[in-house]
């Protein structure tokens, strides 16, 4: 599999494919591996373990016809650019199946291939935003701050090797290759579904809810602040058994005997101030206190975890969710595990991200066949570099 993906959702995508068995070999060049692209960075080394890497100057014509030969021998070409950039460099699904007739390339992109606005680029909050993501996902209306992280980055990747693995069950049935034009804008519109039919059918008004939902009939239902800096708790009362459980754990205090908070129907609808009230209670405690507490009186509830706690989370550690890797300049990194766990047990077999340019003379000398005098040419004029 060559791979000319960058950042989050592309790597994202190969490196799925190379946790389970695929060898993907990653493009890179001294002069772009910088920023979160350098090959050094924490952020490089999560999304890009288990990958090859191969360093080539794509602007010159020789590092083109390289790449030809390189595509003859692989099942899979993958790159997150605008749509301009392969066909640029002369490297279009035509012209890659002329040395590869089976050939599958992905193509993600941030409009998609065609249409108006496909040279847009974009990231992971740009999409959410145009898709209403931003918006449906915010406190409220006059503060569109949505969820904070480019969570639409890991959504495009994973639909990205999803369709790939789709591609190579149509070519073994077919013997025909696939160009997969992957938006990333239509795959985080692809979450709106039922917002959009609510509109569409309904001619419902969208409004952000912030913690709460208008689908279940929860109350107290959301996210509270806790003791300690910037801690919180997440709870949900679903009926009058729960609630009473919670009232128990607070001690039955005297505003939670209130007429309007004495049914389900009746907390709801009071249900700002009975969040401002349970949160002069969470307040005083640890969210871990309060979680099991309530999880011991049958009340859904957990403990809103920053990274720190995920590190020591008893349950991710029993599961072997990270993975230590070590690496020849790094030492040991960890990483996150894939949450599909097979029987065949694959993580034993598995490497810490590469160095820039680290599989050059494999890819170059072993896979292409290149004498040493060619290779040596090809260092020296920049080409491989």
């Amino acid at each position: 599999m060559l791979d000319f993906t960058w950042v989050l959702a592309g790597p994202y995508a190969t490196r799925i494919l190379a946790d389970f068995g695929a060898e993907v070999i990653k493009v890179q060049s001294g002069k772009t591996a910088r920023g979160v692209e350098s090959n050094l960075t924490g952020y490089f080394n999560h999304w890009n373990r288990n990958k090859r890497s191969v360093t080539l100057d794509m602007s010159y014509p020789e590092a083109r016809e390289i790449v030809l030969k390189l595509a003859k021998l692989c099942d899979v070409v993958i790159n997150n650019f605008s749509p301009r950039v392969l066909s640029n460099w002369g490297l279009s699904y035509e012209r890659l199946k002329e040395v590869k007739p089976d050939l599958i390339l992905l193509g993600i992109s941030g409009m998609g291939q065609t249409g108006p606005w496909k040279d847009f680029v974009a990231f992971g909050p740009t999409l959410q935003a145009l898709s209403g993501l931003t918006y449906l996902t915010s406190s409220t209306q006059e503060s569109p701050i949505g969820i904070g992280y480019a969570y639409a980055d890991p959504i495009v990747g994973l639909y990205g090797a999803l369709a790939v693995l789709a591609a190579l069950e149509y070519r073994d049935q077919t013997g025909r290759g696939q160009f997969i034009d992957l938006s990333g804008y239509e795959a985080i519109c692809t979450l709106m579904g039922p917002t959009l039919l609510d509109v569409s059918a309904n001619q419902s008004e969208m409004i952000p809810q912030g913690n709460r939902s208008e689908d279940l009939p929860a109350a107290p239902y959301g996210c509270y602040r806790c003791s300690g800096e910037d801690r919180w708790c997440v709870l949900a009362v679903f009926n009058d058994e729960e609630w009473q459980g919670l009232c128990r754990i607070m001690g039955y205090p005297k505003w939670a005997q209130e007429e309007r908070f004495s049914t389900q129907s009746k907390r709801k609808e009071n249900a700002e101030a009975l969040d401002q009230l349970l949160e002069l209670w969470t307040l005083q405690q640890s969210p871990e206190e309060i979680v099991a507490l309530l999880q011991e009186a049958g009340v859904p509830a957990g403990v809103v975890q920053n990274a720190e706690d995920l590190a020591g989370d008893p349950h991710l550690a029993a599961r072997d969710f990270f993975v230590q890797l070590e690496h020849p300049i790094l030492g040991k990194t960890v990483s996150t595990a894939p949450p599909m766990q097979f029987k065949q047990e694959l993580k034993g077999r598995w490497k810490a991200a590469p160095l820039l340019g680290e599989d050059n003379r494999y890819v170059y000398r072993e896979l292409l066949g290149f004498t040493e005098d060619e290779f040596a040419s090809y260092v020296e004029k920049g080409i491989i570099a």
